[in-house]
Formats: structure tokens, C-alpha cells, sequence
């Protein structure tokens, strides 16, 4: 993941304050809780005590792991304040989702200037879970002591809007143009090539930056949860009506805890102990993992809750983000794409990833769709353009590596560049093949490196291709490279950053121990970026 900046330590009462251990506890909380700014609602001395707890923390995150389990990460997390464990218990991707990076995310939640705990997409239910027992936890923090005085309500100051499309919270319009396949006959892929229209909404990015898009849900599945509701289309809800509010106002998704309590509200018997076991994140008949609002609807067949209360109890529509494959000092005005197309079967029902089939098949040229740029968190070009970059990104983790080829060409950058590229067959799914070549023919692409998984009879990947060029790999570091990786986090990610450790410990002459901390501090340094997912 990106490499995060330590938050500074906490300390309002300094250590040589006349006050004992116990007492600089109290007072740290306690004005902690008065000073938190943006809070609707002061902690109290405990509860700020509570977020401060034990923060003579070093500031290091061992839980910020993608491919960590959260058990795992909660487990690391022990012992330490409340903001931490709240961020252990985030996804760990800095993705941006939720409009802030883990780190912030946990320290808004904990300080109460953020109370929303459904945020984190990639972290799904187990993360909302978790923020919801720790915030409930926070929340029990007992009250003032007696004669202890009273936190004062926090300072309002004016709510700092975000500039129209910088901010999921203010989202703008911008044009959809066309699409195109980039998979060719043969392929088990589906991935296409998405443009957009940015020069009526005035909106400019840099690359390595993040497209969020507000998709709609699929009209057609939305009627179908309507008629398992009963309801007619038309029935006023929030000012609008049923089908609207289901097409693009809330989540048809993994079903939230909330439906589960809701049914088993309205519903008695075996049907309503078993909502209340999924609603504790039990799993009492193995199917929870594929339960989404139609699923959910399905299995409790005889159970029709009223369209308000059906709609009260999802969770909001989130917005879904992207990495950017275009430059903006190539074609302003303009931003492109590289979208997987998800599509997979469960039981005999077709299911369909939201963002991704809005974009391949429901948009047509010409739609307004509300879109913000999500700045990266420590995903960019050098600030030197001399510097030399190698980029690894398999699939659609060529995104922002086009992006990146296409700005040093429109800047003039002298730096060299290396892109190492890999999918399954290269007569279907070498994506961009003729660009790349192109920029090959021309100079700026120093050096392209291909692997194919499925076109021999071993399977081959980018970080096998690493290291049969591990000399040279080792070379461009020595020289000052910086190096990226963009792509799945849970194995390709991991995979990647072996192979560089084998190379630093071969071809650097180092230990395994050495050539760790070597990857560690090109970390530490920014010169070893990941954006992944």
C-alpha cells in the first residue's frame, strides 16, 4: 500500500505539566474532547481519554495490510488508542472511497467530526461491523466525574464545501462519450476502454488521481425487487418515487445488518431467528456471502416490509472509483478509463458489478453522470521528470501507467521508462498493444516487458518476468529508478514485491533481511508506490 505519514502524537498536557500519569490522562481527554473540531457532538473527558488511550503510540500501522484478515489486523491493533483500532479495522487500501485515507477516516470517526461508519466499501460488512462495536464501545465511555468540570460544546465554524467534483460529497456532471473493447476474439475477459467529456464541467486532474463514478443500479433489477415488495413503482418515497429512489439513491448490494433486523421485526419463528443470527454476522444456513438485497428478499419469501421501511433500512448508493488512463496535458478536456467488466453467476441467478455494467452496457454517448477526482494518496510521477520509472500493472493495472507514458510524452520528460504488462493471452488481451508499440518505436518507452499466463503450458506472470531480467531490474534502482505496482492487492501486489526483494538480495548482494529493509526504505522514501485494490 502507500507508504502513510505518521500521524503527529497527541499531547495537550505535557509531561512537565504538576499533574500525575492518572490526572494528564484526564486533562488530555477531557480537552480533547472540547477542542475536537467539526464534532456535532463533544466527547466527554472519557471519551476523549478513550480515543487517546495509550498514544504514546509510535504512529506505526503493522495492521496496514490489504491482504491481511481483519482478525489479524484487530489482533495487532490491541492495546492501542481507539482511533488506531478503528483504523486497524479499515480495508487498508487508502483507496480514497470514503473521501479520506484509513488513517483519517478512523480519526474523523473517533473524534465524532465524521458519523458515518458505512464508508469503507472494499471493507464491506465486516469493517462496518467492526466501527460499529468500537464506536458503541467509545460510546459507553462513562460520563464526567463528579465535579469534574463540563465540556463546552464544541466550536461550530462554517462547513468548507469542497470545490464542484472534488469531493464525493460534491459530486459533478460530466458527459459520457463512448466506449470500446479492448479484449479481442479468444478472451475470458471483458474489459473496456471508457471515455468522458470534462470540458463543460471544467474539471482537471493529474495523473495517478482517481475517477469516482455515481453509477445506477440496473433498471431491470430494480423492478424485480419491487415486485417481490408488492409495491407499485410509483409509490412516494423521499419525495420521489419507489423506482427512482431504488435506481440511484441506495445500495441493492450485499444486504446491510439493518434489512436482517428489519425482517426479523415483521416476521416470527425459524424465519426470524434466523435474521436475527445474520444480523449478528451469523451464517446459520452457509449462505450469507451471496445474500444481496434480491437474495435476501428471496429467501424470506413470505415476508413483504413496507417500501419506506424497506428503503430506510439499506444502506446508501456508493460511488465507485477508478484509476485514471489518460493525461489531462495530452487531452484536456478529456479522461479515459480501463474498466473489467464483472459478471458472474450465483445459484441459476445472474449477478452484475454495478459500476462496471453501468459503464460497459447502460450509459449511452451523450448521458450526464455525477463524477468526482479523487487526489491521490502518494501515487505520482517523480517531481524530477529525469528520474527513471518502472511501472508493473497486469490487466487493468495498466490504467495509470498509460496515464503516466502519455503525460511524460505530452511534458517532454527525459526519464526513462519500463513498463512491465501481463494477461492471459496476448493474441486477446494485450491491451493498448498498438500505443505501447508505438511509444516503443519512438524512444519513450524504454523498454516494454510482456508475460502471458495462459499462451504456454506453465503459467507465467510479470513478477516471474521480474526476475528473468532481475540484473537489470537492479540496475535501474541502483540509477535512482522509482518503481510502481497497480493492481490486485492480495496476491499480484505481494507477488511483486517478493520478486524485488529476491532481486535486491541477488543481484545487490544483500541478505533477505537486508534486501527487506532495502524495498522498506524505497518505501519510506516514495520511490516504491502501489495503487491497489
Amino acid at each position: 500500500m502507500n507508504q502513510m505519514t505518521p500521524p503527529p502524537k497527541i499531547e495537550i498536557i505535557p509531561t512537565s505539566a504538576p499533574f500525575s500519569e492518572a490526572q494528564r490522562s484526564w486533562l488530555n481527554g477531557f480537552f480533547a474532547g472540547l477542542l475536537s473540531p467539526d464534532s456535532a457532538a463533544p466527547l466527554s473527558a472519557e471519551q476523549g481519554a478513550a480515543v487517546l488511550q495509550g498514544d504514546g503510540d509510535d504512529g506505526e500501522a503493522p495492521w496496514h495490510d490489504q491482504t491481511m484478515p481483519i482478525a489479524d489486523r484487530m489482533k495487532l491493533a490491541e492495546g492501542r488508542p481507539m482511533r488506531r483500532r478503528m483504523m486497524a479495522a479499515m480495508a487498508q487500501q487508502d483507496c480514497g472511497q470514503c473521501g479520506y485515507n484509513c488513517n483519517d477516516y478512523s480519526d474523523a470517526i473517533a473524534s465524532k467530526a465524521e458519523g458515518r461508519l458505512n464508508l469503507c466499501v472494499p471493507g464491506g460488512k465486516e469493517t462496518a461491523r467492526m466501527l460499529k462495536a468500537l464506536n458503541e464501545e467509545l460510546e459507553k465511555a462513562p460520563a464526567l466525574a463528579p465535579g469534574a468540570p463540563a465540556a463546552a460544546p464544541a466550536p461550530t465554524t462554517p462547513a468548507v464545501t469542497a470545490e464542484p467534483g472534488r469531493s464525493r460529497d460534491n459530486p459533478i456532471e460530466a458527459t459520457f462519450l463512448s466506449r470500446r473493447l479492448l479484449n479481442k476474439t479468444g478472451s475470458e475477459k471483458e474489459t473496456w476502454h471508457i471515455d468522458f467529456d470534462l470540458s463543460g464541467c471544467g474539471l482537471d486532474y493529474v495523473v495517478g488521481d482517481s475517477f469516482g463514478i455515481f453509477a445506477r443500479n440496473d433498471i431491470g433489477h430494480v423492478d424485480q425487487i419491487i415486485a417481490l415488495l408488492g409495491a407499485l413503482h410509483t409509490t412516494p418515497i423521499r419525495g420521489r418515487t419507489l423506482r427512482e429512489v431504488l435506481t440511484d439513491e441506495v445500495s441493492l448490494a450485499p444486504a446491510p445488518d439493518s434489512l436482517f433486523e428489519l425482517i426479523s421485526f415483521i416476521t416470527g419463528g425459524a424465519s426470524r431467528e434466523k435474521a436475527r443470527a445474520l444480523a449478528q454476522g451469523e451464517d446459520p444456513d452457509g449462505d450469507a456471502a451471496t445474500l444481496d438485497v434480491m437474495a435476501t428478499l428471496q429467501k424470506f419469501s413470505g415476508v413483504r416490509p413496507h417500501p419506506e421501511a424497506f428503503v430506510e433500512a439499506l444502506e446508501p448508493l456508493q460511488p465507485r472509483l477508478y484509476s485514471i488512463s489518460s493525461s489531462h496535458n495530452a487531452t484536456p478536456g478529456r479522461l479515459s478509463l480501463t474498466v473489467d467488466c464483472v459478471r458472474y453467476v450465483i445459484g441459476k441467478r445472474k449477478r452484475l458489478g454495478l459500476a462496471s455494467t453501468f459503464l460497459a452496457e447502460r450509459i449511452q454517448p451523450g448521458d450526464p453522470v455525477k463524477v468526482y477526482i479523487q487526489k491521490a494518496h502518494g501515487f505520482a510521477l517523480p517531481e524530477d521528470p529525469k528520474i527513471p520509472i518502472i511501472m508493473i500493472g497486469p490487466g487493468t493495472g495498466i490504467a495509470p501507467f498509460r496515464a503516466f507514458l502519455l503525460d511524460r510524452k505530452a511534458t517532454g520528460a527525459p526519464g526513462k521508462n519500463w513498463l512491465f504488462f501481463g494477461h492471459q493471452r496476448s493474441a486477446s488481451d494485450f491491451f493498448y498493444s498498438d500505443e505501447l508499440n508505438a511509444l516503443k518505436t519512438s524512444g519513450l518507452l524504454t523498454r516494454l516487458s510482456l508475460a502471458w499466463s495462459r499462451d504456454g503450458d506453465k503459467k507465467f506472470y510479470v513478477q516471474d518476468r521480474m526476475r528473468e531480467v532481475g540484473r537489470e531490474v537492479w540496475t535501474w534502482l541502483a540509477e535512482g529508478a522509482n518503481i510502481y505496482v497497480c493492481g490486485d492487492a492480495k496476491r499480484m501486489a505481494k507477488d511483486v514485491e517478493r520478486a524485488l526483494v529476491d532481486i535486491v538480495a541477488q543481484h545487490g548482494a544483500r541478505s533477505t533481511d537486508e534486501a527487506v529493509s532495502f524495498v522498506g526504505d524505497l518505501k519510506k522514501k516514495g520511490r516504491f508506490q502501489q495503487d491497489v485494490y
